[in-house]
């Protein structure tokens, strides 16, 4: 998820810092261990399971969360623009809520966005800062599905296979998410800019989704 300030630095205009700053880092690392609660919390008598699905998870929100996160600060630096993550305190308390109340049925993935401030910044590329979060979820499940059918059919080891496909479930879920047209989801800023693109990569995610649970 992204979000738009607008302030300005003409000092440094044009320096691109591609750094994480150690207050960046402190909300990342607060954010990703909330998300990693909110989709791990299985009731209080899921111990167990949450226990056995904990490294699954922690590897889930570490590719999907962290690299949703990481991909919109670094294509908006790549176009002359400043990023920071910074956590939203009431949207981590929201998830943790809305998990402990559904039993992890249902997270509300937004804890936190990349914020941007710059000049002259146009719809177009907007959109495609917001768009590269999905986007990096996408090719990140692609990949953990592609691993999984491998392991599948060749060592036959299970939890590995649950592994990549969990890791592929959580980023697909995320991406699929924040691709809902509603401010300030990143779905908001992709259907502005280009309709086409929103409807064809949500439905993507939707069919990836749907064939993920038959394999």
């Amino acid at each position: 998820m992204t979000e738009t300030e607008i302030y300005y630095n003409p000092e440094t205009a044009n320096k691109k810092d591609f750094a994480i700053k150690k207050h960046e880092l402190l909300h990342i690392l607060i954010a990703w261990v909330g998300i990693t609660f909110a989709f791990s919390w299985k009731g209080f008598g899921g111990y167990q399971n949450m226990l056995i699905m904990l490294p699954i998870i922690l590897a889930g929100t570490l590719t999907g969360f962290i690299g949703h996160e990481l991909a919109h600060k670094f294509t908006a630096i790549h176009y002359g623009q400043h990023a920071r993550f910074f956590l939203w305190p009431m949207g981590l308390g929201f998830a943790i809520v809305m998990s402990l109340i559904t039993s992890g049925s249902f997270v509300f993935a937004a804890p936190g966005a990349v914020y941007i401030w710059g000049q002259n910044i146009t719809r177009k590329e907007n959109g495609i800062i917001s768009f590269a979060g999905p986007l990096i979820n996408y090719v990140i499940a692609f990949f953990s599905i592609i691993i999984g059918l491998i392991v599948k059919y060749t060592s036959g080891t299970n939890y590995v296979m649950y592994l990549f496909f969990g890791i592929a479930t959580i980023n697909l879920f995320l991406g699929a998410f924040n691709l809902i047209p509603i401010p300030p989801l990143d779905g908001f800023k992709v259907f502005l800019w280009n309709k086409y693109i929103w409807v064809v990569s949500l439905l993507i995610f939707i069919g990836t989704y749907i064939l993920l649970m038959y394999i």
